[in-house]
């Protein structure tokens, strides 16, 4: 039954995203340095400083700076400044769900992504675009059979096809930049499921593998950053995973700092990233859009000496 869908080209269909209203990744500015200082040292404005400060002396100190997020940071047109800072070597590493996979390469192929929803149920159409699923599947075989695991055969797809939208594109910065890019799917959750040609085993493997080597990422967080950006549930879940099985292999994860960034405070963000991990915690609700420009300038004005630390 599922060999009769009917698919169309991810080119034709129309798409709420476009990379022309994407964020832009400014260079340190001595302005948002001053501004940033500016800030009271008071609820919102303390912990945003003290998370700019903790992911500069990370970044300093040569430590692990992983971003965990959803596919809203990518919807939200933030990924040049998610790029910007794995190519300047702060992000070290980043781990993300099915949906913010499926838009960043959806972006890199065609500068656009994020389909209406409501108008393409009604006739089955939701989806069911051709080249998102055939990269996918290309991409979970290729992952699985080489042991390289989802995110980097993503990567190296997008890169190695030179898809003309690439360098918004988060998969083709961290491929490039040979840092561990992962992705980590909950099975029916993301349109590329729906098409036959994907295989579940090889979908299931090279997300394991991702797992897998997010563990050793969380195992060399001590002194470093865990930033979990827009994701209610899914990494939430992986990260206090891979949190105990880098403790019970003898890690010692003491000194660290996790950060939950999100329009709203949800449940399992709040326990699995702030509270019960153990490190120094930090909350900062609004809209991402907003906070992570924000972030991002403040990281590069430390880093450059024109803000207060």
């Amino acid at each position: 039954m599922r060999r009769k869908l009917r698919t169309y080209s991810l080119f034709s269909r129309k798409s709420l995203v476009n990379v022309d209203r994407f964020a832009r990744a400014l260079p340190p500015s001595k302005e948002i340095g001053r501004f940033l200082s500016a800030l009271p040292d008071i609820y919102a404005g303390k912990e945003l400083k003290a998370l700019v400060n903790a992911v500069a002396e990370a970044h300093r100190r040569k430590r692990h700076v992983a971003v965990a997020f959803g596919g809203h940071v990518i919807k939200c047109g933030l990924s040049p400044l998610l790029v910007d800072l794995i190519r300047r070597k702060i992000v070290t590493a980043v781990a993300m769900n099915g949906g913010a996979a499926i838009h960043d390469f959806e972006i890199s192929l065609a500068g656009k992504t994020s389909e209406d929803v409501a108008a393409t149920l009604k006739d089955g159409s939701f989806g069911m675009a051709r080249e998102t699923a055939q990269a996918f599947s290309a991409a979970v075989r290729s992952g699985a059979r080489s042991g390289r695991g989802l995110g980097n055969a993503l990567g190296e797809i997008v890169n190695r096809r030179k898809n003309r939208f690439r360098r918004f594109s988060v998969l083709s910065a961290a491929h490039e930049a040979g840092i561990p890019a992962t992705v980590h799917v909950a099975l029916g959750t993301d349109i590329v499921h729906m098409h036959p040609a994907l295989s579940a085993a090889a979908l299931g493997e090279s997300s394991l593998i991702d797992f897998r080597k997010l563990i050793g990422v969380v195992k060399g967080l001590e002194r470093g950053v865990w930033l979990n950006v827009g994701s209610a549930v899914i990494l939430p879940e992986v990260f206090l995973k891979a949190l105990t099985v880098a403790r019970n292999r003898g890690a010692k994860i003491r000194d660290f700092t996790t950060a939950n960034l999100d329009m709203i405070q949800h449940y399992r963000p709040t326990v699995n990233v702030l509270q019960r991990p153990g490190g120094r915690a930090i909350a900062l609700t609004g809209r991402h859009e907003i906070l992570l420009p924000l972030l991002h300038a403040g990281i590069l004005a430390v880093l450059e000496g024109d803000a207060t630390s």
